[in-house]
């Protein structure tokens, strides 16, 4: 006589749960490996960096395609694109700091230290805790578009203050970003763990160059 176990609905959810933070967690190991490998590709073959424009239609045309194609094996071939194109052109910057700054390799490990430390704390907080943060959603898309705008005109217009001002709003933001998209993974607000990888890849990104610019200016020895 054959006897079947039966799964609660609960014990199905967090098994669901769980799945998705190891593809996701995986998948973001894997992409941030690959971001820094041509992120020294770049800097060893001494790359220029391909400007604003550029990186924000590579960017954006990029991120489209993942988005399109996240419930298909193809969103795995344009992740690795994405996060590629942009260890591309994060690898001149830092090659500009290592050239500018006498402590440029200082500056480096201390952001990748701190951008580390931020995301393993908030995310760690996050699972334990298992609080919802889905109501920051509205607040944080608001705040990045407006940093996102405000560091354009920096850009543009050459205003260097504005510019400490946004990497500042980005670390905040981006920290806020970690907690909301996690909180996501764990109550199912997010179920595609391509978007939830691109997702917290942007977020480390971002915090990493903002840590980078504070740390270069406040320690920077030229």
């Amino acid at each position: 006589m054959k006897t079947y176990t039966s799964i609660s609905r609960p014990e199905v959810g967090i098994l669901t749960t769980n799945k998705m933070l190891k593809n996701t967690y995986l998948l973001l190991s894997m992409t941030l490996l690959f971001s820094a490998l041509t992120a020294g590709l770049a800097m060893v073959l001494n790359l220029p960096h391909p400007g604003v424009i550029l990186t924000l239609v590579g960017y954006f045309g990029l991120l489209f395609l993942t988005t399109k194609f996240s419930n298909s094996a193809w969103g795995l071939l344009w992740v690795f694109a994405l996060t590629g194109f942009m260890g591309l052109t994060l690898g001149p910057i830092l090659n500009m700091y290592l050239k500018v700054f006498s402590n440029g390799h200082e500056l480096i490990m201390m952001a990748l230290g701190g951008t580390g430390v931020i995301f393993l704390g908030l995310s760690g907080y996050a699972l334990t805790t298992r609080k919802d943060f889905s109501f920051m959603g509205g607040f944080l898309m608001v705040g990045v578009l407006v940093a996102f705008l405000a560091g354009l005109g920096a850009i543009f217009f050459t205003l260097p203050a504005l510019s400490l001002a946004v990497s500042a709003m980005f670390i905040l933001l981006m920290s806020g970003m970690i907690l909301f998209q996690t909180s996501e993974i764990v109550h199912g607000g997010e179920t595609n763990y391509i978007l939830a990888t691109v997702s917290l890849y942007v977020s480390v990104y971002n915090l990493f160059l903002s840590l980078l610019q504070l740390f270069g200016v406040f320690g920077g020895d030229e």
